[in-house]
């Protein structure tokens, strides 16, 4: 069965009204394909305003962030199930700058994943290494080493999407050939056949997100193990329309 192509926009910390809400209308009025899922992720505080607003069937939001906890005193956090309240369906976890700026490690991450799936929400899991680890050739023992953290607390993959973001490649211009995304993409994909079964592992999405945008997607088109992206500066201009058309 062919896995559906997946499209997500992690806008970071910007947008303001106005601007989500042209991005969402540039949505809800492009010729997008039926077989393609769209996940938009603004920041928490216009969550319920972008859940409000979307109106196309193929698009649905995110949240950036969640925490382990559903509520308590944790000042600051966003609550899965507030999440879920406002509409939302996904949440992105494990993105490099949760990991580099907020010091949280693989473990948090496997956690945070397993508490959102277990309490009904999507999750975009990101992995992916940075310039010296790519460097000193060690990029499948990190992924290997993220992902395995989450194998110890996940055995449902159903409701996960990988995200595989080589850290040198986000917001740097810089970014991997499609031939190398998808060799790392096949190999994330053979470990995880061995560790879930290759019935999970060919039915689990993985995204290449290292500055992926309208000029470079379309090289990406043929390549049978990357069923998406994650979209990060580009997914606040009128390009993000184009990445979600690229496998026209």
């Amino acid at each position: 069965m062919a896995r559906t192509f997946f499209v997500g926009g992690n806008f970071k910390l910007n947008g303001s009204k106005a601007s989500i809400k042209e991005i969402i209308d540039r949505l809800n009025t492009a010729s997008i394909p039926e077989n393609v899922e769209v996940v938009i992720c603004p920041p928490a505080a216009y969550l319920d305003f972008a859940v409000s607003q979307v109106t196309k069937p193929q698009v649905s939001v995110g949240a950036q962030n969640a925490y382990l906890k559903a509520s308590g005193a944790y000042t600051g956090e966003n609550s899965v199930d507030q999440i879920k309240d406002l509409g939302a369906k996904w949440v992105i976890l494990g993105h490099s700058e949760r990991r580099t700026y907020f010091g949280e490690d693989d473990k948090m991450v496997a956690e945070k994943t397993k508490f959102a799936l277990d309490n009904g929400v999507g999750v975009i899991l990101c992995i992916g290494e940075t310039f010296e680890e790519k460097n000193a050739g060690v990029t499948l023992d990190v992924v290997e080493r993220q992902l395995n953290a989450v194998i110890a607390e996940v055995k449902d993959w159903t409701n996960v999407v990988i995200a595989y973001e080589p850290v040198w490649a986000i917001g740097t211009g810089l970014a991997a050939t499609a031939d190398d995304a998808q060799a790392i993409h096949a190999s994330i994909r053979k470990f995880l056949a061995g560790k879930l079964g290759e019935k999970a592992a060919s039915e689990i999405r993985i995204l290449y997100g290292g500055s992926a945008n309208g000029s470079n997607v379309a090289s990406f088109k043929d390549k049978a193990d990357v069923d998406g992206f994650l979209v990060g500066g580009a997914s606040l201009k009128p390009e993000f329309v184009d990445i979600i058309n690229s496998r026209n």
